[in-house]
């Protein structure tokens, strides 16, 4: 009786210490897999940065869109057209243990010419203006002394003139707009400037490459 008392009692204990253990393993999961957080980010045409960013290590999602602006559910048409008040962005959805918001900046500054004002090249407009649309404190003083540090250390021939503003909506581009240049790699815009722009990225930051 006693030999088998005992043997039901460590058996029920190693079921306890089973259950504590997977309890904690799931736990763990779960904050793994919750941890994401939202980058949204300007640099001239969205088929542009949507490319450079899905390549990223920790990047989990990027979304081709509209943000900034005073028109609800813009179309991309109206975003053209200036009066919106739109930048075209992408928004990014990251994992900040592989992949830090410093690091996408470094990126994002990187990849574009933040030195214009309401152009990116041949781009002509305020939706292509350089932006930040910040999601946290954290992440506006992040930017804001990024930047003051590329003007201190004269980063670029000319001033950083990224605007960093809060971030106050979104909207998804239509549905052609995503993933452009990996569904149209031969179309005219994309063998011109695109793919010269990520093939120099991929070769500055192949480190980073998923």
């Amino acid at each position: 009786m006693a030999v088998s008392f005992l043997l039901n009692v460590m058996i029920m204990k190693q079921i306890i210490f089973f259950l504590i253990a997977t309890s904690i393993h799931f736990a763990a999961m779960s904050a793994t897999i919750d941890k994401k957080e939202i980058a949204t980010l300007g640099g001239g045409c969205f088929w542009c940065t949507e490319a450079i960013f899905q390549k990223l290590k920790g990047v989990e999602k990027v979304e081709s869109g509209y943000a900034g602006g005073n028109t609800k559910n813009p179309t991309y048409n109206e975003v053209c057209t200036g009066k919106t008040g739109h930048a075209e962005v992408v928004q990014i959805t990251y994992n900040p243990d592989i992949i830090s918001f410093d690091e996408l900046l470094e990126v994002f500054w990187a990849v574009h010419d933040p030195t214009t004002l309401n152009r990116q090249g041949a781009d002509v407009g305020t939706q292509y203006r350089s932006v930040i649309f910040y999601h946290s404190p954290e992440q506006k003083v992040i930017a804001e002394k990024y930047k003051a540090r590329l003007n201190e250390e004269k980063a670029f021939d000319k001033p950083v003139i990224t605007e960093i503003s809060p971030f106050t909506n979104f909207f998804k581009a239509e549905a052609y707009h995503q993933e452009y240049f990996k569904n149209n790699p031969t179309q005219g815009y994309c063998r011109i400037v695109v793919a010269p722009k990520v093939d120099k990225f991929k070769k500055v930051f192949h480190d980073k490459l998923k």
